[in-house]
């Protein structure tokens, strides 16, 4: 029994169902359902804590036979660089986004009973909102899973299927290991600092849309502070990153190179920076040019995300198919455009 592939669809089941659920109750306002969606929630973020130290355990191990091991992990690597292999492919990197996303996601209902509006239409609504993103990336993983396996079929031919309880599992003597470009210290620190920059700018983007709906300027109260974990963390990524081209790949003082990774991934963080500073002065004056740049930051992540896996530019990062997931990721990416730049311009026109 394939139990990663198991775990990947009872959380993203779970995840829908949390998401739904919290609709519901943001209509009727039924203790019961505020209660279920939150269980949901909960257990959506336990089946992916285990996913995701499973894929790890079977990295470390190299377990061959699951086809993401295969391609990213081989016995010769060092542990540090088996245990990186878990975001060094499209799923993984989805894996550890969607995780983080619903880790922030506790972490910031466990905090919120402090704050004078927690339990406000303006926070479940933000909380929800969340939520879909998170099943967003969790629809990704059902897509196309980590949990993939190799099986060997009576033709003699191997076959690589999610699950397949008629035939045996191919153990291959040997991974693929890792790109050559990644075997690199950096590739241990670089990639998760920068996902949880990307996973924490969720909640100022879920916060500002809730309020462009709600109409209710107390979001910043819950954007500010996440948005400045964001930045932190962004800062810190495209910084190690940054030491990380310099000494790879040669780039000297132009290490940036204008390659089209690197410079997506540069403009959310000029966008929240921006947002930050409008959060310095009191009063009414960014009223309207708040909410865009929290809601344009998160877009231009998810911008940098199909830049990464579209394959559309040539960049030293990409991957160079356009698969089925980078539509998945080109629709999403047109839906928050589109809904944004509609609720954006409803505001304006007040």
């Amino acid at each position: 029994m394939n139990i990663g592939m198991i775990l990947i669809w009872a959380a993203f089941t779970l995840c829908l169902g949390a998401g739904l659920t919290s609709i519901l109750y943001y209509f009727k306002g039924s203790g019961y359902l505020k209660t279920l969606s939150c269980r949901l929630e909960i257990g959506a973020a336990g089946a992916v804590t285990v996913a995701v130290f499973l894929l790890s355990y079977y990295l470390f191990h190299v377990q061959t036979a699951y086809s993401y091991v295969y391609q990213h992990s081989s016995a010769d690597l060092t542990w540090y660089y088996r245990l990186s292999a878990l975001w060094a492919g499209q799923e993984g990197s989805f894996l550890l986004w969607g995780w983080l996303i619903l880790v922030i996601l506790l972490v910031l209902k466990y905090t919120m009973h402090k704050k004078q509006f927690s339990g406000t239409r303006l926070y479940e609504l933000t909380v929800t909102i969340s939520i879909f993103i998170a099943s967003v990336f969790l629809l990704l993983l059902v897509l196309k899973n980590p949990f993939s396996m190799y099986y060997a079929v009576p033709s003699g031919t191997i076959e690589l299927t999610n699950w397949n309880p008629f035939v045996t599992a191919f153990q291959a003597p040997y991974g693929q290991g890792m790109n050559p470009l990644l075997r690199n210290p950096w590739m241990a620190i670089h990639p998760p600092v920068l996902f949880i920059g990307y996973a924490a700018i969720t909640i100022p983007f879920a916060s500002a849309f809730a309020s462009l709906i709600l109409d209710d300027n107390r979001w910043t109260e819950i954007a500010t502070h996440w948005m400045r974990v964001s930045w932190l963390f962004l800062t810190l990524g495209i910084g190690l990153g940054g030491f990380w081209a310099y000494e790879v790949l040669g780039w000297g003082a132009w290490y940036w190179s204008w390659d089209p990774v690197e410079t997506s991934s540069l403009i959310p963080w000029i966008t929240s920076t921006a947002y930050l500073h409008t959060q310095i002065h009191n009063g009414n004056k960014f009223r309207k040019l708040a909410p865009a740049l929290a809601i344009f930051s998160f877009v231009l992540v998810v911008f940098a995300t199909f830049v990464t896996r579209s394959g559309i530019w040539a960049s030293v990062h990409s991957w160079q198919d356009f698969t089925p997931t980078s539509f998945i990721v080109a629709i999403f990416l047109l839906g928050l455009l589109g809904s944004s730049i509609v609720m954006l311009v409803n505001k304006y026109m007040e």
